[in-house]
């Protein structure tokens, strides 16, 4: 359990017009005098009917009564190892949910982060789309298959569908928190369609010595119709790949 107070802050939140028609407000420093509890639980199950199980919770709960703001984040987890077959295969799915802020009340209930988290092997919504969506009114499901065909080898192919939280209400965007429109697009002030993007990501990882380790990736994140509807045109698939070796000194 952890428990966290902001003393002070200048970091601006962005809150939903009226309805959400229109560009959101924005204002600095809403981030000072907000306070948060989060809880985890995991369980592995070692033998019984559930051996071989993981199972894993996580809330958070947000409230800064300075700017009437109150805000919530969840995580479950369960993954299964078959560690008596070829290769031990892992299966894991995963849904998240980080709140977005009503556009029918006057009060604030967007999710603030705090923090941008890539990996996606952690908090990350997606792959390529972690790159742009932020942990705030997003949520996803998230499904994780692995192979080790060596000690030395994973293979890992991951899957993620991503929707918002509350419609007409901010999507942010970027590796930080910006609020600029996207020319005409305006999807920073909402989508009109849940459905964000469909990401895929293969990835594969070698040790190559006890202190250096290969990895190499690729990725394709594929827009929903909720950003189609927000730029009025059917948006490109978003590609990318990756190789780099890490050293250990």
């Amino acid at each position: 359990m952890t428990y966290a107070n902001i003393l002070t802050s200048n970091a601006a939140y962005p809150q939903a017009a009226t309805g959400g028609a229109g560009a959101p407000s924005v204002t600095p420093g809403n981030r000072r005098g907000m306070s948060f509890f989060n809880v985890y639980y995991k369980h592995h199950f070692t033998d019984g009917m559930l051996q071989g199980w993981y199972f894993s919770a996580d809330y958070a709960h947000q409230k800064n009564s300075r700017i009437d703001m109150e805000a919530w984040a969840g995580r479950i987890q369960a993954r299964y190892v078959f560690r008596s077959k070829k290769y031990q295969p892992r299966m894991m799915y995963s849904h998240q949910t980080f709140s977005g802020d009503d556009p029918n009340t006057p009060s604030q209930e967007r999710f603030d982060p705090l923090f941008f988290e890539g990996s996606p092997s952690s908090w990350a919504t997606g792959t390529k789309s972690a790159m742009t969506f932020i942990n705030s009114n997003v949520k996803s499901h998230q499904l994780e298959w692995s192979l080790k065909p060596s000690i030395k080898d994973t293979l890992t192919l991951r899957y993620a569908h991503i929707r918002v939280d509350k419609i007409r209400s901010p999507v942010q965007f970027g590796q930080a928190v910006r609020f600029e429109l996207a020319g005409n697009d305006n999807i920073v002030a909402g989508v009109t369609k849940p459905h964000l993007a469909d990401d895929v990501f293969i990835e594969y990882s070698r040790i190559l010595t006890p202190n250096k380790y290969l990895t190499a990736g690729f990725s394709v994140s594929m827009p929903g119709e909720g950003l189609d509807a927000a730029a009025s045109r059917n948006l490109p698939n978003w590609m990318g790949g990756f190789v780099n070796i890490v050293i250990n000194y």
